[in-house]
């Protein structure tokens, strides 16, 4: 029998991420208490049912009333609560009153974070496409309880594509602007205000052999949450680009990755690293100003990768894909710190990260930084001595330090003599007889050197 090893992974810190699979489950998993901690499954929430299939998901992240959406197979748009997983709204996607959900299903769902300031809590605004590049941005009032109809809802619709099939959308941190690709359809950028398009792509050159590559985008990515501008995308025939809004219409970079289609990007928060992951199950990092590899995640996976989310706080970033697999990675040594079996083909991962903040509210639990002044404050402690005994002794030194300025002035004001003629007379002839001394020494020892300059002469 071969030789076979385990390999202990050393286990993720607190943390709180909620994945999306093919039988419309969403599953909590949560890694608990210790900082090196194995994350599990503590709450599944929906009914398996494959026509029920969650294609997007999205999530407000916030400390106070968050939101998840999600957008099912069947052509439902629904709004539950993340913490619990109570149901907040259920929406019709309204782009297919016509068309059968199936044929012309949601590949894209964003929640808005930022409200207009008239606008209530309970207001909800989202953007959905579908593969026909039927694209609507709605806003709906959620109802205080299920009983309730959702309130009047205004919504603009507008067309992504003519022709092709959009298999991505994604909106910038700054919810201003969308951008959209597919197969056959150049990967374009569209202002939310204005319902228009802004810039589009143009399709590489022909390579050295004259063949060209048709378009086939499979994922894109803004990158950094300050620049709408520069984002990369990924496509069928296992290439990464870099687009440049403000530069040109064709890509500034691109290179080839593995052997498979780019399945999944992600950026980094400093905007600069990205990560990749391809239908073979290949996950690395680049560098996306050189486009140099900056190294492959340790580890195989078995399937195709769907997702890759960069958690907002923490240095550790989440896949899953078809091989079952939810997998906490670390971004800084690329080693993986726990896997979880999830029994179903994952399409989407979403992070928590306010999971920790509901234990800090607590006084017992405040860091020390805020409880640092109480102790200082007070007199008592004996922490605090060493820093009195400190402050003496700088007291001292500097009580030593005025003392001799003090001699030292005290000595400039005492009258000098001038000549020898206010010296007293005794310490007069002190000095005489020491200066005669010293002139006889001189003498002798010169004496001594004639003598022997005269031996010297004496040999033939």
């Amino acid at each position: 029998m071969p030789r076979t090893s385990t390999v202990d992974n050393p286990g993720c810190p607190p943390l709180r991420a909620l994945t999306f699979d093919s039988l419309g489950l969403i599953k909590v998993i949560e890694a608990r208490g210790q900082e090196k901690s194995v994350p599990k499954v503590v709450e599944t929430w929906g009914e398996p049912d494959s026509t029920r299939a969650i294609v997007a998901a999205s999530i407000i992240d916030r400390l106070s009333e968050p939101l998840l959406g999600v957008a099912r197979k069947n052509g439902l748009i629904e709004i539950l609560s993340p913490v619990n997983g109570n149901l907040q709204a259920s929406i019709p996607n309204a782009s297919q009153t016509d068309v059968c959900p199936e044929s012309d299903a949601i590949v894209g769902l964003h929640l808005f974070r930022k409200q207009s300031i008239e606008s209530s809590s309970r207001l909800c605004t989202f953007l959905t496409c579908t593969i026909k590049g039927r694209t609507t941005m709605r806003s709906i009032e959620i109802p205080q309880s299920q009983t309730d109809s959702i309130g009047d809802a205004t919504e603009a619709t507008w067309n992504a594509c003519g022709s092709g099939d959009i298999l991505f959308a994604k909106v910038d941190a700054s919810e201003c602007y969308a951008l959209f690709g597919g197969k056959g359809v150049e990967v374009n950028i569209w202002d939310l205000h204005t319902s228009s398009k802004l810039w589009n792509a143009k399709s590489p050159v022909k390579n050295s052999l004259g063949i060209f590559s048709p378009t086939w985008f499979t994922c894109a990515s803004f990158l950094g949450n300050e620049d709408h501008r520069k984002f990369v995308s990924g496509t069928n025939f296992h290439q990464v680009r870099l687009y440049d809004v403000s530069a040109q219409r064709r890509p500034i970079m691109s290179f080839d990755f593995r052997e498979t289609a780019i399945k999944s990007v992600a950026g980094d928060l400093d905007g600069h690293a990205i990560y990749v992951g391809n239908g073979s199950g290949d996950l690395a990092s680049f560098d996306i100003r050189t486009g140099k590899l900056l190294g492959s995640f340790i580890g195989k996976c078995s399937g195709s990768i769907r997702s890759i989310v960069r958690h907002p706080e923490l240095p550790v970033i989440a896949s899953c894909g078809l091989d079952n697999y939810l997998r906490i990675w670390d971004i800084n040594s690329r080693q993986l710190l726990s896997p979880v079996f999830l029994k179903q083909h994952l399409h989407d991962v979403v992070f928590d990260s306010y999971y920790r903040n509901g234990k800090e509210v607590a006084p017992a639990d405040l860091p020390q930084q805020e409880q640092a002044p109480d102790n200082i404050s007070d007199g008592t402690d004996e922490g605090a001595l060493p820093a009195k005994r400190k402050k003496a002794s700088t007291m001292h030194k500097g009580n030593k330090n005025l003392k001799s300025r003090k001699i030292s002035k005290n000595k400039d004001l005492l009258p000098q003599p001038k000549d020898f003629s206010e010296i007293p007379d005794r310490v007069a002839e002190e000095m005489v007889s020491v200066k005669r001394k010293k002139a006889s020494k001189v003498h002798s020892g010169s004496e001594k050197v004639k003598k022997k300059i005269g031996k010297n002469s004496d040999l033939p």
